[in-house]
């Protein structure tokens, strides 16, 4: 009897340990970033959502891969009221995050300057106006100087013609990584080039 009461517990115990060995080698479904971001699990509350230029796998892993910054920056944008804050440098507390809330004019696009990042991506957010951003096109553009490690930029000569023109639209924030080589403050087809700014660096990983 005893023997038997032996196998038994014997028996449930290997069974026991192979369900474990089975669900831990069980691959875990990660969700796609389209579904990552329209569950808000990132937003801290911030209403607005990334422009639909956004390289949202980029956006996802660069998340995952640094996430107390990135809650701290939406968390700044959520609590604050970005269309009255005082202009200037704004210290997010806690963190090495300065927001920049510029109050500044679009420029035609013979004065505004191409730039890539390598250690930082930008996050801007036009809270007022319309501001005209450009994608530049990697075939056809070509780096007109040495990287500046001190600015972190790098600037292009690029084919207008070639190169994706976009503008802000109310509620949406841009991402610029790395790979986003881009052009800010563009003047538009509207009479008003007065615009508000939110500007944050969150290093790249």
């Amino acid at each position: 009897m005893k023997h038997l009461q032996w196998l038994l517990a014997t028996a449930c115990m290997l069974a026991v340990c192979l369900s474990v060995s089975a669900q831990s080698g069980k691959k875990v479904k990660s969700i796609s970033p389209e579904k990552w971001v329209k569950s808000k699990v990132w937003s801290e509350g911030l209403k607005a959502k990334p422009h639909s230029s956004t390289n949202l796998a980029e956006f996802k892993a660069q998340y995952e891969a640094n996430p107390e910054q990135w809650k701290a920056a939406f968390r700044w944008l959520a609590s604050h009221d970005l269309t009255t804050i005082e202009k200037g440098k704004h210290p997010v507390e806690g963190t090495s995050l300065v927001v920049s809330v510029e109050d500044s004019k679009n420029e035609p696009l013979e004065k505004r300057t191409s730039e890539s990042h390598r250690k930082h991506i930008d996050l801007q957010y036009v809270v007022k106006g319309t501001e005209r951003f450009a994608l530049l096109d990697h075939e056809s553009s070509k780096a007109n100087c040495e990287y500046s490690e001190k600015k972190d930029v790098i600037h292009y000569d690029f084919d207008p013609e070639k190169t994706t023109f976009i503008d802000s639209v109310p509620g949406e924030f841009f991402l610029f990584f790395p790979s986003d080589w881009h052009i800010a403050k563009i003047a538009t087809d509207k009479e008003d080039q007065d615009i508000r700014v939110i500007v944050i660096k969150l290093d790249y990983m």
